[in-house]
């Protein structure tokens, strides 16, 4: 019995901390927070109603890229709740995972795998989710693909529909 609940307890800490140590996890909530913070005088930093309208000028801006748009759209029927922690001073990875817990779609945001200058064997790499990722933002569906060299083969057939924007 004992084994048992060490087996367990050893199972959900490996499970609790390769969870928290993905890069690519809520980066671009940070992104979004991180470029606010940045935008701001320092001594508008601790005043909540400057925060919100900065949210609301970084997020009005044209050149934001689809992504970052999408996490204003999160963010913005909640910018008071998101001042708040700001305005305390969170470091920004754990102002988005607290975001995150009121709206689970902040943190599933991701920016596009990079696929330009990849050698055929740094696809290998890649893990399975992240050539579907690839796939998708290209607008490619993989039908039949099961292995993991089928989705590399189609990811190398279609570098053509690689956008310039999607970096």
């Amino acid at each position: 019995m004992k084994y048992i609940f060490l087996l367990t307890a050893v199972a959900l800490f490996a499970s609790s901390t390769r969870a928290a140590s993905d890069p690519r996890e809520c980066e671009v909530c940070m992104k979004v927070m991180t470029d606010i913070r940045e935008s701001m005088q320092k001594d508008g930093l601790k005043d909540k109603p400057k925060i919100e309208s900065a949210m609301g000028a970084h997020c009005s801006n044209e050149k934001l890229s689809a992504r970052e748009k999408k996490i204003c759209y999160y963010i913005d029927p909640i910018k008071r709740d998101v001042a708040q922690p700001f305005s305390l001073g969170m470091p920004v990875d754990r102002l988005c995972k607290r975001i995150n817990k009121s709206n689970p779609e902040i943190c599933g945001v991701k920016f596009p795998v990079k696929t330009e200058n990849l050698e055929p064997q740094d696809l290998t790499k890649l893990r399975v989710k992240q050539l579907k990722s690839i796939l998708l933002d290209r607008g490619v569906e993989c039908k039949g693909c099961v292995e993991k060299e089928e989705f590399i083969k189609k990811v190398q057939e279609t570098e053509h529909l690689a956008g310039s924007d999607e970096f």
